[in-house]
C-alpha cells in the first residue's frame, strides 16, 4: 500500500512538474517568438497594400519618422511609456512615447490630471510599441472619461496593446504616414496554476478587450486579425480598414 501510493505520488509530482514548465514555457514563448524572425513576413519598415499588411514584429525594429514628421526620432524605444508637453500649431498637446510597462495606466493618467488641473488638454500623441494590455486598457478608459482625443502623427507607431490607447479618444485621428498593428496578445500572469486556469485567464483577456472596444465604438471585428497574427508578426492596418472599424475618424489627417 505504501509503495503503491508513493507511486502515486510521484505520479502527480511529475504531473505538476509538467504543466509548470508547460506554462513557463508559455509565459516566455512571446519573448522568445519577439527574438525569432518571420521567414516570410517583410520588414516593418515596408510599405503595405490590400493583402501585403503582415510585418516582423520586434518593439526593437520600428520604422524611422517619416519625412516631414512634426517630430524628432526618439532613438531607443523608452522601456515605458513618458508623457511630455508638446505644442503643435500653437495648442498645446501631450506626446506618449514607450512601451507600455506595467503600472503605466496609473502613473500616466495620474500625471495627466495633475497637467489638466493647471491647464486643460483635448489631445494626446501616441508613439509606442505596445506592452500591457492591462494598462492600455485602463488608459483608454481615462482618455474617455476626460474627454481626450488620441492622435497619431506622420512616422508614428501604434503597435499591438497601443491600438487599445487610441480606442480611448473621444476623437482618433491617424496620419496616413503612421502605423496602426494588432496581433496575438499573452494574458497569463501567473506560471504556478493549473492549465485550465491559464486558458481561463487568455479567454476573459480576450473577452474584456472586446467588451471595451464595444464600449469605445470600436468594431471588435478587428479582433479577428488580431487572433490570427502570431507574437513575432503585426498586422498593420490600412487606412479604409481604421475607418471601417472605427479606429480612425475618415477624412481627419493631424494639424
Amino acid at each position: 500500500m505504501r509503495a503503491n501510493a508513493g507511486a502515486v505520488l510521484k505520479a502527480i509530482l511529475g504531473i505538476q512538474i509538467g504543466i509548470g514548465i508547460l506554462l513557463v514555457a508559455g509565459d516566455i514563448g512571446p519573448s522568445l517568438q519577439g527574438l525569432r524572425i518571420a521567414p516570410n513576413a517583410p520588414r516593418l519598415d515596408q510599405p503595405v497594400a490590400p493583402g501585403d499588411q503582415t510585418r516582423r514584429y520586434r518593439p526593437s525594429d520600428l520604422p524611422r519618422e517619416a519625412p516631414g514628421a512634426p517630430f524628432p526620432p526618439t532613438g531607443d524605444m523608452p522601456r515605458r511609456l513618458t508623457l511630455t508637453d508638446v505644442t503643435i500649431e500653437g495648442e498645446p498637446a501631450l506626446r506618449l512615447v514607450g512601451r507600455i510597462a506595467a503600472g503605466d495606466g496609473a502613473r500616466i493618467a495620474e500625471a495627466m490630471q495633475e497637467r489638466e488641473d493647471g491647464d486643460a488638454v483635448e489631445n494626446v500623441y501616441l508613439h509606442s510599441p505596445g506592452g500591457s494590455v492591462a494598462d492600455a486598457l485602463e488608459l483608454g478608459y481615462f482618455f474617455r472619461r476626460e474627454g481626450i482625443s488620441t492622435v497619431l502623427a506622420a512616422g508614428d507607431v501604434c503597435l499591438s496593446a497601443c491600438p487599445y490607447m487610441l480606442a480611448g479618444g473621444v476623437r482618433r485621428i491617424v496620419d496616413e504616414r503612421a502605423s496602426v498593428g494588432v496581433h496575438q496578445h499573452y494574458f497569463g500572469q501567473n506560471s504556478v496554476q493549473p492549465a485550465f486556469l491559464a486558458v481561463e485567464d487568455i479567454q476573459r483577456g480576450q473577452g474584456e478587450v472586446m467588451a471595451y472596444l464595444v464600449e469605445m465604438g470600436v468594431d471588435p471585428r478587428v479582433m479577428q486579425h488580431a487572433l490570427v497574427t502570431p507574437p513575432n508578426e503585426i498586422y498593420i492596418l490600412l487606412p479604409e480598414e481604421l475607418q471601417e472599424y472605427g479606429l480612425a475618424a475618415p477624412g481627419e489627417q493631424p494639424s
